[in-house]
């Protein structure tokens, strides 16, 4: 209990702004707890998503206004964390195919044309999808596309760097427990109100083969995973299950 304790607290801690004790050790039995329970700390994030919603549509806001807010609230309350991710991801993607100099661009953190387009991109496809989601399929994007945090620190996927937080999480989740959150994840997910039962499913299976494709490229072009792969797959994660539960 104490170690899920400690987990409990880095998930928030570090995937939210919601003030936490330290966790009292960080080991890899606690970071792989910390994945594993990162829908569950991303819930307020899934709340503010789905009330900002709500409010626009009370409001008779415009759409567009609307999905924006709430995105910015997400964005807000991780620290932008996923979005920086996303863009140092691509920049060292597509500044180079040496190894070494694709890891410096990423550890640098100022954000270059690849970075600033792929922010672009896939902000506009999740706002896109947001204008036509109500409040729990807005809630239900966010949550989504954390479960996969599970999938890119299972077993067998190695750190690209010694240090930082890729290295502290990297094959942490045993991949008996990553299989379990995904198929929770998409078991809950028939439940979604006002959709069809496949829907949520679809959705669960989309984020994780986009999640998923993201990590094997990252994998086999930097040798393995860091805090910003871990972003970016989050947002591409969102981006799909988005797409599909609209």
């Amino acid at each position: 209990m104490s170690r899920w304790g400690d987990s409990a607290r880095m998930a928030v801690g570090t995937l939210t702004t919601v003030p936490v004790p330290a966790p009292r050790v960080i080991d890899r039995r606690v970071a792989g707890g910390a994945m594993l329970l990162a829908p569950l700390a991303a819930l307020p994030l899934a709340v503010a998503a789905g009330l900002v919603v709500a409010a626009g549509q009370a409001l008779h806001l415009p759409s567009l206004a609307t999905a924006a807010l709430a995105l910015g609230a997400v964005a807000l309350g991780s620290r932008g964390l996923h979005l920086d991710g996303l863009a140092d991801t691509a920049d060292g993607l597509g500044a180079s195919y040496d190894r070494a100099k694709a890891l410096d661009v990423m550890r640098r953190g100022d954000s270059g044309p690849t970075g600033v387009a792929s922010l672009v991109f896939v902000l506009l496809v999740q706002v896109g999808a947001l204008t036509a989601a109500g409040p729990v399929t807005a809630a239900a994007g966010v949550l989504i596309g954390r479960c996969t945090l599970s999938l890119a620190c299972a077993r067998g996927v190695p750190s690209a760097r010694p240090e930082g937080l890729g290295a502290t999480v990297a094959g942490s989740v045993p991949r008996t427990a990553a299989i379990a959150v995904g198929i929770t994840a998409a078991g809950l997910a028939t439940l979604l109100p006002g959709l069809p039962w496949w829907r949520g499913p679809l959705a669960v299976v989309l984020a994780y083969a986009v999640a998923a494709a993201l990590l094997w490229r990252c994998t086999k072009r930097l040798g393995g995973v860091t805090g910003d792969v871990l972003g970016a797959g989050v947002e591409v994660a969102v981006a799909a299950a988005l797409l599909a539960l609209v």
